[in-house]
């Protein structure tokens, strides 16, 4: 059962704080300003989690790194779903068979290790700093199982350099070139790479038909695209899946 913070106990309550200050984050700064709440995402979000869930079982456990309004985590099938943010609006957002925690995603000590199948994250390595990211990819891998995945969704600044710093958040810049190579100095290998995925935003004033993201992503043109997808594999020291 998904416990929300007004009927948590003491000893049932599933989130625990970080603390570090990530205020700028909260619903009355960032997420108003910059990216307010919008129930049509969740029908696009149901069009991109039928395209991600080749990547994912559903009997997977499935955690979620930086989920704001959860509308990956409610929408992809998996027998159990968790979903991190320093965000306290998840618990407001997730659903019912989503746990939620509110801490960083530098600190993920609260679950043992190898205990997820898939990590994914939208739009969140690029708010970092180096210190954080290098901390975050570790705790990735430490709770990942052996071959789990970690699928990102990311600005890919080759296609999106123009608008890429309008977030004033965006402080480390990628290329799908640059975050593979990363990827791959912290024990992981790269099993998928689509430089241009998605378009760099999909905000509009008017509702965007689901049909429309079910044919951009089956289109070999993506006009617009400004986002990748990197779909990366645990792997040994040696570079050999573990």
């Amino acid at each position: 059962m998904h416990h929300r913070p007004e009927d948590a106990t003491l000893t049932d309550l599933r989130i625990k704080q970080s603390g570090r200050d990530h205020g700028e984050y909260s619903e009355g700064a960032y997420f108003s300003h910059r990216l307010p709440h919008d129930p049509n995402r969740q029908r696009l979000w149901s069009v991109l989690c039928a395209f991600l869930g080749r990547y994912i079982h559903v009997d997977d456990t499935v955690l979620e790194l930086g989920g704001g309004y959860c509308d990956f985590i409610n929408n992809i099938r998996a027998r159990e779903k968790h979903v991190v943010d320093v965000f306290d609006g998840i618990f407001r957002y997730a659903g019912q068979d989503v746990k939620a925690h509110v801490r960083s995603c530098t600190d993920l000590s609260e679950f043992r290790n190898e205990s997820f199948q898939v990590v994914f994250a939208s739009n969140l390595f690029e708010h970092l700093t180096w210190p954080d990211l290098d901390q975050t990819v570790a705790e990735i891998r430490r709770v990942l199982s052996p071959g789990g995945k970690l699928i990102l969704v990311q600005p890919n600044f080759k296609y999106s350099y123009k608008e890429y710093f309008d977030d004033y958040t965006h402080r480390l810049i990628f290329t799908h070139t640059s975050l593979s190579d990363y990827l791959g100095t912290r024990g992981f290998r790269i099993s998928e790479i689509i430089a241009r995925f998605l378009p760099y935003s999909m905000k509009s004033r008017y509702p965007k038909p689901s049909w429309l993201l079910r044919l951009y992503l089956a289109s070999p043109i993506k006009p617009l695209a400004g986002q990748m997808l990197i779909v990366a594999e645990r792997a040994t020291a040696e570079g050999s899946l573990d």
